[in-house]
């Protein structure tokens, strides 16, 4: 149905689409809309709130002390040589920006119900906007661990592959993409099954105990514990991270590939229950 027309080009909007049809090039035509959701979502997470912005850096500070006393000074998990503010740091930066790609893709349908009811625009661009909210207060986090790296590179304690940093923007889309793409399934579920709602965060929370982010790989031992690590999606560009940033890591090519493969398994499958859920969505939640 041609409902108008717009610098010579028709603007239609119909749900006879492809189950794999993102039209991307709509997308970019709504760019200007995805910036303003990003600025309007990176304003209302900390409105009236004392610290504000402040809040990106001390959170991940908070926790990394409460992770040095329980898992380096109680139980006695080594770093593999890395300072454990450091080890700890970055890692709650890598999952931070993993989880929040997630939980926050996970809520697009039912959070954005009012607006999608409402009014017409591509609704990939509230995840999109969404993932650009994470890599910014990535990119924050990141001032300080650099600031670390630095640091302790020059008294020697640590050795950065400064060549590789080169690789961490890919490895970052991969993250965010894998975060997305499970956040927008379960997202499409919620719609039905508001259960999974509930079941989102404990599941994150535990999915990053799986996950090498407050101990290395090194100190899990041999056997299906290991493997299972290892098999984890995240495992390998989260240790792939700490190999560029700081030189120390376990890096499997196997898993790895595993890793790309299951990112873009979950993108395909992302993508087909998005299209087929955004046309009759908003009659169920």
């Amino acid at each position: 149905m041609r409902v108008g027309v717009q610098s010579g080009y028709h603007i239609h909007i119909s749900s006879k689409s492809n189950g794999f049809h993102l039209n991307l090039r709509e997308v970019w035509r709504y760019r200007d809309l995805i910036l303003l959701l990003t600025r309007k979502t990176f304003k209302l997470t900390y409105k009236q709130t004392v610290l504000g912005p402040a809040w990106i850096v001390i959170n991940p500070l908070m926790y990394s002390v409460a992770y040095m006393l329980v898992f380096g000074f109680i139980a006695g998990i080594g770093t593999d040589g890395v300072p454990q503010m450091l080890f700890y740091l970055l890692g709650t930066a890598i999952w931070g920006l993993f989880s929040y790609s997630l939980n926050s893709s996970s809520s697009t349908f039912f959070a954005n119900a009012y607006v999608f009811g409402k009014v017409y625009f591509p609704r990939l661009t509230v995840p999109l906007s969404n993932l650009l909210v994470g890599l910014i207060k990535f990119a924050i986090q990141m001032i300080l661990v650099v600031a670390l790296i630095a640091i302790y590179t020059v008294q020697g304690v640590i050795h950065p592959h400064w060549i590789l940093w080169l690789l961490v923007p890919f490895i970052l889309l991969h993250l965010c993409f894998l975060g997305m793409g499970v956040g927008i399934i379960l997202s499409s579920l919620t719609t039905k099954y508001r259960d999974l709602q509930i079941l989102v965060s404990f599941g994150v929370s535990l999915w990053m105990y799986a996950t090498p982010v407050v101990y290395p790989v090194s100190q899990v031992g041999e056997g299906v514990l290991r493997n299972a690590i290892m098999i984890n999606p995240v495992t390998a560009p989260v240790e792939l991270l700490r190999y560029v940033f700081t030189g120390v890591g376990s890096v499997d090519p196997v898993c790895l590939a595993t890793s790309i493969a299951f990112t873009i398994a979950v993108a395909v499958a992302g993508i087909f229950m998005f299209n087929h859920v955004e046309k009759t969505f908003i009659d169920t939640v």
